[in-house]
C-alpha cells in the first residue's frame, strides 16, 4: 500500500515563507519529510523555520550562479517550486514590461534553474523522485489583467511537461498544480475587493476561494508513492472554474 511516509526524503521547497509555501512545509515536515525552507532570506525564513524545524536556505532564484552554488552539495529527493511574483493587474494596451521581464523571471526563469540544478542532483542520487510545479489557474483560462502572471504560468506548465519527459527514464516525476485564488497577502488588494469577489465566485461551482492547506495537500499527495504513475500533469486546484 503506498503511503505519503516521506521519511529520508530531503525535499527543496522554495518560496517557503510565504503562504501555500509555508503550509507545505508544515505539511511535508508532518510526513517526516527533511524539508529545506528557501526563501529570499534568513529573516523571511525564520518563523517558518522555528515552527517546523525545517532546514533553512536563503538564495537569489533569479541569479543562476547564486542557485548553482547552493543547490551544489545538497542530496535532494524532491523540490516544490513555490516562489512566485503576483505581476500587475492591466490589459496588454498597459503592459509594464519590467513587470513582464520580473513575472518570467521569477515565476518561470527562477524554477527552471532550481529544476536544472536540483535535477542534476537527484539523478546523481539514483533514487528518483518528484518535483512539483505551483502554477496558476490563470495559465489554464484567461483572466482579465492578469497578461504577464499568466504568461509565466502557462511557460511553467510546458517546463513541467518537458521536464517530465525528460527525466521520467530517471525515476523523475515532474508535475504542475494550478490552483484557484488563494487569499494570501499577495492576492488580496485585487482578488479582496468585493466588485472583484463575488462576480468571480458566480463563476465558480464551489463558490469560494481556496485555503493554502487545500492546495498544499494535492503537492504533497503528487510528491508521494501515491502518485508513482502521475507525470506530466497539471492538475486544477480551482472548485471547478476551469471547466466553464
Amino acid at each position: 500500500m503506498w503511503t505519503t511516509d516521506f521519511a529520508h526524503r530531503t525535499v527543496l521547497v522554495t518560496g517557503a515563507s510565504g503562504g501555500i509555501g509555508g503550509a507545505v512545509v508544515r505539511l511535508l515536515t508532518g510526513c517526516g519529510a527533511d524539508v529545506i525552507a528557501s526563501g529570499s532570506s534568513p529573516e523571511r525564513l525564520a518563523p517558518i523555520v522555528a515552527e517546523t524545524g525545517a532546514r533553512p536556505l536563503a538564495f537569489d532564484l533569479t541569479s543562476e550562479s547564486a542557485v548553482r552554488d547552493a543547490l551544489h552539495e545538497i542530496p535532494l529527493w524532491g523540490v516544490v517550486n513555490c516562489a512566485g511574483f503576483g505581476g500587475e493587474i492591466a490589459p496588454p494596451s498597459d503592459a509594464d514590461l519590467a513587470v513582464f521581464d520580473r513575472a518570467i523571471d521569477v515565476n518561470t526563469r527562477g524554477a527552471l534553474l532550481v529544476t536544472k540544478y536540483a535535477s542534476r542532483r537527484m539523478i546523481a542520487g539514483g533514487r528518483g523522485g518528484a518535483i512539483v510545479n505551483v502554477s496558476s489557474q490563470a495559465a489554464l483560462v484567461g483572466l482579465a489583467g492578469h497578461l504577464s502572471y499568466a504568461a509565466s504560468k502557462a511557460a511553467l506548465d510546458s517546463i513541467t511537461r518537458v521536464s517530465a519527459l525528460e527525466l521520467g527514464p530517471h525515476g523523475i516525476r515532474v508535475n504542475s498544480v494550478n490552483p484557484t485564488v488563494v487569499m494570501t497577502p499577495m492576492s488580496a488588494s485585487y482578488w479582496g475587493r468585493e466588485e472583484i469577489r463575488q462576480p468571480f465566485l458566480d463563476q465558480m461551482p464551489l463558490g469560494r476561494y481556496a485555503t493554502e492547506e487545500e492546495v498544499a495537500g494535492p503537492i504533497v499527495f503528487l510528491l508521494s508513492d501515491a502518485a508513482a504513475m502521475i507525470s506530466g500533469v497539471c492538475l486544477p486546484i480551482d472548485g471547478g472554474y476551469t471547466i466553464r
